[in-house]
């Protein structure tokens, strides 16, 4: 394993996790709902900001398996990681722009940005199976989503003092906010470079040509493919439910908890200093999840993460004060990356080798696909009841389905179907 491609895949955690915490889960969520949107009816501020998140993972939806299935052919996962990188850096510094009642250019950039940091994280989560052998996927996948929350936590607080001190710097809150947006862009910029310089996709060499257009319709051809294969990986496609469940719950979290916690009255400062805790408090409980799953096995581990999830969405709907949020955020930080982190590596053993790419693209789809659901039944029932204490308790059926989902999956198996369905490719491509 070569530890400076680790450190460097690692980083792009580090880089990228700017914008999951100032723009999606911290800063943004508040700004749109005190600036952005304002003058709208509360309720409806952030049933605006829930759809906002759905139309964007909509996108990311279409996407996701066609642009992995084009990766794969054409061996180019680190060129489309580079164009959704640029991408999320130009939409994160362009909200340095929006104004107040601007919730529309403001929903179109964070449209954008989300896209491109999702779309992002296909490619990257695809980098896995290049540098890490299987037996150390659990601790290196840890390792990215614990760095995440260092370098995403660094940069908030740096925000939150900006901020909240915004007269030392001689700044008004308004302009404080705006160039925290700006930051979000160049550190995801500067701290992509290691990647970009450093790690290395194992190439695919047919000895044929392919054109752009030849590119993408052998990427539809494959897409189509795999939904007609994929029920050769019976507990890939279980497992891969029961993420579309449970994974909707965790990203409903992570992308309407500050805006409710606006919305039923914790003052910004309070909001945002608690998601920094959750970002610190998550890094040691990321590593330590990553050792957890070593010794009673990465699925247990999985269930633990998501039973707590539950307790959390329970308590959620009673929250009534900023020691509530302080208090439920730090039960997220224990939690949050251990269950991402296993999820992805759990993923990544029954996956056919040769196709990474490609089903990693199905991973981002059955996550992003279950999280355009969460934020908008999240605002349809805020919207629906005049408060968005509501849409809590549809987040908990969520993690309930997936619990039990999950519980029917044999990883196992999965990865011996998987490496079933690798050898029937190769002896199919060499009996052409």
């Amino acid at each position: 394993m070569n530890n400076k491609a680790v450190r460097s895949w690692v980083m792009y955690d580090w880089a990228n996790s700017a914008f999951a915490t100032t723009i999606l889960a911290a800063v943004m969520p508040i700004f749109y709902f005190d600036v952005a949107s304002k003058g709208l009816n509360p309720a409806t501020s952030t049933a605006y900001w829930g759809y906002t998140q759905s139309i964007a993972l909509i996108f990311v939806v279409i996407l996701s398996p066609i642009l992995g299935a084009i990766a794969d052919a054409s061996s180019s996962k680190k060129q489309f990681l580079r164009f959704f990188t640029y991408m999320g850096v130009l939409s994160s510094l362009l909200m340095f722009t929006i104004g107040e009642g601007e919730w529309l250019w403001a929903s179109v950039l964070v449209i954008l940005g989300t896209l491109a940091f999702s779309g992002g994280n296909v490619f990257y989560d695809a980098f896995l199976t290049d540098i890490a052998p299987e037996e150390k996927r659990d601790m290196v996948s840890s390792r990215g989503y614990a760095f995440g929350y260092i370098g995403g936590g660094i940069l908030l607080a740096i925000n939150l003092a900006m901020i909240t001190y915004h007269d030392s710097f001689s700044l008004s809150k308004l302009a404080a906010t705006q160039i925290s947006f700006l930051s979000v862009g160049l550190w995801w910029f500067f701290f992509s470079l290691p990647l970009f310089r450093n790690v290395h996709e194992k190439k695919r060499d047919n000895g044929i040509k392919q054109t752009p257009m030849s590119q993408i319709l052998n990427g539809f051809r494959s897409v189509a493919k795999t939904i007609k294969e994929i029920r050769k990986y019976p507990e890939l496609l279980k497992f891969l439910i029961a993420y579309w469940f449970f994974s909707d719950g965790i990203n409903t979290i992570i992308k309407m908890a500050t805006i409710y916690g606006r919305e039923i009255g914790i003052e910004q400062t309070d909001l945002i200093a608690a998601l920094l805790i959750t970002q610190f408090v998550g890094f040691p409980c990321t590593l330590l999840f990553g050792k957890v799953a070593e010794k009673v096995g990465s699925k247990n581990t999985l269930l633990i993460t998501l039973v707590f999830y539950l307790v959390i969405v329970s308590l959620g709907f009673f929250m009534t004060s900023s020691f509530h949020f302080y208090l439920l955020a730090i039960m997220v930080g224990l939690v949050q990356g251990g269950s991402q982190a296993i999820s992805r590596s759990i993923f990544s053993r029954m996956v056919p080798v040769h196709r990474n790419a490609e089903f990693f693209g199905f991973f981002g789809l059955s996550g992003k696909f279950a999280s355009v659901f969460g934020p908008a039944v999240f605002g349809f029932a805020g919207q629906l009841m005049n408060s968005s204490r509501a849409g809590i308790l549809s987040v908990a059926i969520f993690f309930i389905v997936g619990i039990l989902l999950l519980l029917i999956v044999n990883p196992e198996k999965g990865k011996e179907q998987a490496m079933s369905g690798e050898q029937s490719d190769y002896g199919q491509s060499g009996a052409v």
